[in-house]
């Protein structure tokens, strides 16, 4: 892989909607606690460290939970959220701690805090037979959910270009990407994200995407707080999914394009297909990592054939 290649590798691993970065103490005292007890009607739940969760929904039926990118907030399910709430299901979604409307606090964009919010969202809202749809990062806090927490509400799951299950160039990975790119990412965002954004938006979309759809996105990613973006990128490019995904007997559909430069196929959708029991993958030609909006239709055409196919 080039160098470029590898910058480019994480292009949706850093995108986001979040309030002003804010030390744990102070969003304590800023805001009153928001409970999750009419879960309907206040929408925050609390987790177990008591970071608020922002969370919406839209639709009746059958429950999806949608889990976003890092460091995307829930707006960039709009698309799905409507198409799938019109096929009959209740669709929803939450902020990643750090992100959107959720509280920013200074630690706990490990995958382990993630997986244990996860579950804080749907214990309070008491979801089962459950779908879970995920984009990029999200794909291991599903990994790292179902290993820790058990999968007994959970009835199926949809990863959409996943960065499981490593990363990291390694003497075991040596197909991964070299430490030293990751860092030099990094380094970069400290000194000018706008202008990262900038340069690896159009990757991220077809030549066939409108300039509006780009602009919107360019406006959910470069509202991300640096320390945020950076914490998430270290826990998708040193995070090790590969003995534990073998463990997954939830029924698994992953949906990758085969012009994904941030998450590439051979490096995260193939091998991720081939560590998880009967897990299914779609490859889509020409598709970016930006699939659920340059493929929209034949996406949700093929998941809503899974997922109502796993109903039966």
């Amino acid at each position: 892989m080039q160098r470029r290649d590898a910058l480019k590798a994480v292009v949706a691993i850093a995108a986001a909607d979040v309030i002003s970065a804010q030390s744990e103490a102070a969003a304590s005292t800023a805001q009153p606690p928001r409970q999750a007890k009419s879960p309907a009607t206040r929408h925050y739940i609390e987790a177990r460290d008591g970071t608020h969760l922002y969370w919406r929904e839209w639709g009746r039926g059958p429950s999806i939970l949608f889990l976003t990118s890092a460091a995307l907030p829930v707006e960039m399910w709009t698309y799905q959220m409507t198409a799938f709430a019109d096929a009959g299901f209740r669709c929803l979604t939450f902020d990643r701690r750090g992100h959107g409307r959720s509280d920013v606090p200074a630690h706990g964009y490990d995958y382990d805090t993630l997986a244990d919010d996860l579950d804080s969202v749907i214990e309070a809202l008491d979801l089962h037979d459950l779908t879970l749809v995920s984009h990029s990062m999200a794909g291991g806090e599903i990994v790292r959910y179902l290993t820790r927490h058990g999968g007994r509400r959970i009835a199926r799951t949809v990863m959409l270009a996943p960065t499981t299950p490593f990363f990291l160039k390694t003497q075991d990975n040596p197909h991964g990407v070299p430490e030293e790119a990751f860092e030099a990412l990094r380094a970069g965002w400290r000194k000018d994200y706008p202008r990262w954004v900038a340069e690896n938006t159009d990757a991220f979309f077809t030549p066939e995407t409108s300039p509006a759809m780009k602009a919107w996105m360019v406006s959910l990613i470069t509202q991300i707080t640096v320390p945020v973006a950076i914490a998430c990128n270290q826990a998708v490019t040193t995070t090790d999914f590969r003995t534990e995904m073998q463990a997954i007997r939830t029924p698994t559909l992953i949906i990758h394009g085969d012009k994904d430069a941030s998450a590439p196929l051979a490096l995260t959708g193939q091998p991720s297909a081939a560590l998880i029991p009967g897990c299914e993958l779609k490859v889509y030609a020409g598709a970016p990592h930006g699939l659920m909006y340059t493929h929209s239709d034949r996406l949700h055409a093929d998941m809503l054939g899974f997922i109502r196919r796993a109903h039966s």
